[in-house]
């Protein structure tokens, strides 16, 4: 039997339920990660699992509200009691949010749900899983950004600034992790037929849209031990690298 990149190695995924955090996934599980898929649509994640169990592979579910802070502490402490180590983490789960002026926006429902979800539960995972990432011997870490940060158009402004504050956090971790075996990046899907992306431009034909499968084997070469980028940012519509300020698409 070929041994897979990812055999042996302990991966979570939030926001596993739908879109990209889905077929990501499934990627690596195809690559013989162990996928620990959170989210809180438990329907959606059975239908997950019954699909990695199906080609062979294995995740652990865990509904679970991505800002139930305290659920994030427990759950790395339940990944230390088990595998006592971990490999990967991608951030996926994300929140558009309301697309109004800034002045308008309703402080809890609009400001602090963005935030809590974009950046807010990013730091709370990093600050749960980072002791577990450490005992790995070369983790990798993705966080989904946009193009909105660099941007910064108007009525965008809460999820523009949302992403950027993930940048940045991003961008510090890495330098916190210069020394160790734990690499931190961001991933700019661009535009791609998701659901977010129909409710933030719904005129837009979704036909003319890469769809979210098309981005997993990208995200995984940006999680297998192979990949030594720190600190900088994967741009999936050129297919590149980039460093943080270059010009993006989303």
């Amino acid at each position: 039997m070929t041994e897979k990149r990812l055999d042996g190695r302990i991966a979570v995924v939030t926001g596993a339920s739908r879109g990209i955090g889905w077929h990501a996934a499934l990627e690596l599980a195809r690559e013989g990660a162990h996928v620990i898929a959170l989210a809180k649509t438990v329907g959606a994640l059975e239908e997950l699992d019954d699909n990695i169990t199906s080609m062979g592979g294995s995740a652990t579910l865990v509904p679970l509200d991505i800002t139930d802070y305290d659920g994030l502490d427990r759950l790395g402490a339940a990944i230390f009691e088990r595998w006592g180590k971990l490999d990967i983490l991608l951030g996926n789960a994300g929140q558009l949010g309301a697309i109004t002026p800034l002045g308008h926006a309703d402080p809890k429902k609009d400001w602090d749900k963005v935030i809590g979800v974009n950046l807010t539960a990013n730091w709370r995972l990093i600050r749960s899983l980072d002791p577990l990432l450490r005992r790995s011997d070369s983790a990798r870490t993705l966080f989904m950004t946009s193009g909105a940060p660099h941007k910064c158009k108007p009525y965008w402004g809460i999820y523009s600034v949302s992403k950027a504050g993930l940048e940045a956090l991003v961008r510090t971790y890495a330098g916190e992790c210069d020394k160790l075996p734990i690499n931190a990046n961001c991933f700019n899907p661009g535009p791609v037929r998701t659901g977010m992306r129909a409710k933030a431009m719904p005129g837009e034909d979704p036909n003319t849209l890469p769809h979210p499968s098309e981005l997993a084997s990208h995200i995984v070469e940006c999680l297998v031990p192979e990949c030594q980028e720190n600190g900088r940012m994967y741009d999936y519509p050129s297919k590149s690298w980039k460093d943080y300020g270059s010009p993006v698409v989303g």
